[in-house]
């Protein structure tokens, strides 16, 4: 057992906890607040919960992280396609890779001039932290459609348990004074967080290896994405824990950055202020892009 990542946990509830039956009778505003900050490290620590961590079984990982908090995605479908994600020679290809941010040529040309607006917008920070969770959960619920259409397994089950957890954590947050709606912006807020890490943690890269980013960033951001910053730490070593991920980044900096082509970034400061407004990569994958893009 990790007893630091089920003290994370525990805290992590907490704070939710204090976010809606305390915070919420004094200023639902920083109820809200609080609540987004708790929902995206829980999310974080879903991500622990599906590589293995804290225990060794997979169900009782499964039962630690089961409560919906961010209400929109079902830990079981997260799992299957974070998952799929990590077949590291797949990494961006908006064929293979599920949580590729980038489209594929045909996809491209049949969106209307709103819908390459929305796109090219959603490539700039400011923009992935706004319209991005809405955007993002729309592509990824016609992905489900046709998944379940077409008879992939599984898919009836996660989104009957994610029902039956989103319905148990909304009923909790009626018996407090935070309205639903509130708790539905507290959510988005905290998914809008997360696209914060994920903006930019994959490149499009002819070496596979050369795909995944590092930040070395060691703020709060840092904890509440749990290390992932460091992220070709992680796709090379999925297993270790969130906690030892730095110490093994320290130990082997020259090498990790060697392998992944000096992909970094000083911090989440330095990625705020190049692309807040600006848009750091095509929208089609540029290196499947036709001419005309």
């Amino acid at each position: 057992m990790e007893w630091i990542t089920l003290a994370t946990l525990a805290g992590c509830y907490g704070a939710w906890a204090l976010a809606i039956f305390c915070l919420a009778d004094l200023s639902p505003l920083a109820a809200g607040l609080l609540a987004a900050l708790a929902i995206a490290l829980h999310s974080s620590l879903q991500h622990e919960a599906l590589h293995g961590h804290p225990f060794r079984n997979a169900t009782a990982n499964a039962a630690l992280v089961f409560p919906a908090l961010g209400l929109f995605i079902p830990y079981a479908r997260f799992r299957d396609t974070h998952l799929a994600h990590h077949r590291d020679a797949a990494l961006t290809d908006p064929y293979d890779d599920p949580e590729s941010y980038y489209l594929a040529p045909e996809s491209w040309g049949r969106l209307c001039a709103i819908r390459r607006g929305l796109y090219t917008f959603n490539n700039t920070l400011f923009g992935r932290m706004l319209i991005g969770p809405a955007l993002g959960q729309a592509c990824f619920l016609i992905t489900e459609v046709r998944a379940f259409r077409a008879g992939a397994p599984g898919i009836a089950r996660a989104w009957g348990l994610h029902a039956l957890s989103v319905a148990l954590v909304l009923w909790a947050v009626s018996f407090s004074a935070l309205p639903l709606w509130a708790y539905a912006l507290a959510a988005y807020g905290g998914m809008s967080i997360l696209k914060i890490r994920t903006f930019l943690e994959h490149q499009a890269h002819e070496r596979a290896r050369a795909r995944t980013v590092i930040i070395e960033d060691r703020g709060p951001l840092a904890f509440l994405f749990l290390n992932n910053n460091l992220h070709v730490v992680h796709h090379m070593h999925p297993r270790v824990a969130w906690y030892r991920l730095p110490g093994l980044y320290r130990k082997h900096r020259a090498h990790y950055l060697r392998v992944n082509d000096g992909y970094r970034y000083n911090s989440y400061t330095e990625v705020l202020r190049r692309y807040a407004f600006r848009r750091k990569d095509p929208v089609i994958h540029p290196l499947i892009a036709h001419p005309g893009e």
